[in-house]
């Protein structure tokens, strides 16, 4: 199958969160099971192109942008059997960050992601890659389907093309002022409730959901919860009126860039079977980050962004509480100015204590990862959530909330049968968290259970074949949808 990937980060080219991640490994395991992958990105600045060896095609790809048009160059590369194409245009993607600079959105957005998805669509019949789906991920792309539908649903071309929208946060939506809805060329009965409109404006995400053909986000846990008014971010009566058409699939872990036996980010590597080296990651985070080196205190690691539904708020409201229980923590992360100060804060109050690191550093998360002892993760919800898989690897042992796609791999540990893989809270609230921290910590001072529990969670296999094997499923789905019959 001829599947056009298109995602707004890929890593290593371009990232800020899991969906770089998710775009870095999946199509790779796609294109690993005979299937044609085009991977489409935007050329920002802060990707190398020497580095990851692209070259520029001749193509001038004209791209119609309200009453204007613009002009798309285009440069090509490889990745793992992938061709990733990226769309250029100095004046939307030459600039310091991929959506936002300190902390503020770029005020165009709305015009950079329209350029972005029309400039696909343009780009794949220019190239005539024929694609038999156009895989779409979160608002940046969420316009494709409904072009697909309406302003290119004449044109033979895309007649055939079937569509999937896959959701990996439902609290970014692309929502802009109305004013933006002409640079779409959408038809103009479509600004209703019915379409693209939300609350007299514009939701790119919306006009994925009504007119892909498919939908689906990224665990089993999520896609029921935002058909909810808690979850679903003012479009869960959307969501429940495609309720048929939505799946939830699980995000896979690439244990090639995540495995403690051969990460060359760690001092040390390790394995179930030997765990010492651990230990020597856990003196190396102490070291780098200023704290005491000390083995007999659990040392809490969190690497998140900064937002309140990371449940980051709950860690400030908690910390005095969390560290009297003779603790030391990290935090790596980047995000909400206030919960930034509020943690340099925090730093300066107990130095000794608690670490924090304001950056994206996909180096230090390694480490962290791997020198910590228990990975904190309380948010408010989580579509997938990649950090517990990701210490579940390292055999750092999770504390989440039971939400989303946390709920779906963290299964609480029972010391009797020696099952399970982790501790959850239900209730995102300061005592709760509290709570599981005390019951991870007396744990953690048994160190036969604790052993035990560590080799559960190494023992997990979260790689991206079983959830591959689901989207060839709903690929094959979108096609027979499209084109009212069955696919071979």
């Amino acid at each position: 199958m001829r599947v056009a990937w298109v995602a707004s980060e890929m890593t290593p080219f371009a990232q800020t969160g899991g969906l770089g991640d998710v775009a870095g490994a999946l199509p790779a395991v796609l294109a690993g099971l005979k299937h044609q992958v085009s991977a489409f990105l935007p050329k920002y600045r802060i990707i190398d192109l020497e580095r990851h060896l692209f070259t520029s095609r001749p193509e001038e790809i004209r791209v119609p942008l309200g009453d204007r048009t613009e002009v798309a160059r285009l440069w090509e590369g490889q990745r793992e059997g992938v061709r990733v194409i990226l769309l250029d245009h100095d004046g939307f993607y030459d600039r310091e960050g991929l959506y936002q600079e300190k902390g503020l959105d770029y005020p165009d957005n709305a015009e950079r992601f329209i350029f972005f998805s029309r400039g696909v669509l343009e780009t794949v019949k220019v190239l005539d890659l024929q694609p038999d789906v156009i895989h779409c991920h979160d608002w940046q792309s969420g316009l494709i389907p409904a072009y697909v539908k309406t302003v290119y649903g004449s044109d033979p071309y895309f007649a055939d093309i079937a569509s999937l929208l896959t959701i990996h946060n439902l609290g970014y939506q692309g929502v802009f002022p109305a004013a933006v809805f002409p640079l779409t060329g959408l038809p103009g009965d479509l600004f209703t409730p019915g379409g693209v409109e939300f609350w007299g404006k514009v939701n790119f995400l919306k006009a994925g959901l009504v007119f892909a053909d498919l939908v689906s986000t990224v665990s089993l846990t999520y896609s029921q919860e935002i058909q909810t008014p808690e979850f679903g971010h003012g479009l869960d009566a959307v969501l429940r009126q495609r309720a048929g058409d939505l799946s939830g699939v699980l995000n896979g872990v690439d244990y090639q860039d995540w495995n403690p036996r051969t990460d060359p980010y760690l001092v040390g590597t390790y394995s179930p079977e030997d765990l010492a080296s651990k230990a020597a990651c856990k003196r190396d985070i102490q070291e780098m980050m200023g704290l005491p080196t000390r083995a007999d205190v659990p040392l809490l690691g969190i690497v998140s962004r900064l937002a309140y539904q990371k449940g980051i708020d709950l860690i400030v409201a908690t910390a005095e509480r969390l560290l009297s229980l003779d603790v030391q923590m990290v935090l790596l992360g980047t995000g909400d100015v206030e919960l930034e100060r509020a943690l340099q804060n925090l730093h300066r109050r107990f130095p000794d204590r608690f670490a924090v690191q304001i950056r994206f550093d996909v180096a230090l998360s390694h480490r962290i990862l791997a020198g910590a002892d228990i990975v904190l993760i309380p948010s408010r919800y989580e579509p997938c959530g990649l950090n517990q898989m990701y210490g579940l690897a390292y055999g750092t042992i999770p504390v989440v909330r039971a939400t989303g796609g946390l709920h779906d791999t963290i299964i609480p540990f029972d010391p009797r049968a020696g099952t399970g893989n982790g501790f959850t809270f239900s209730k995102a609230e300061a005592g709760d968290l509290l709570e599981a921290v005390r019951r991870a910590i007396a744990l953690f001072h048994d160190k036969a259970a604790w052993e035990r529990l560590m080799k559960n969670a190494m023992a997990a296999d979260f790689s991206w074949e079983r959830p591959a094997s689901e989207y060839e499923r709903l690929y094959r789905l979108a096609v027979e949808r499209r084109r009212g019959r069955p696919t071979l």
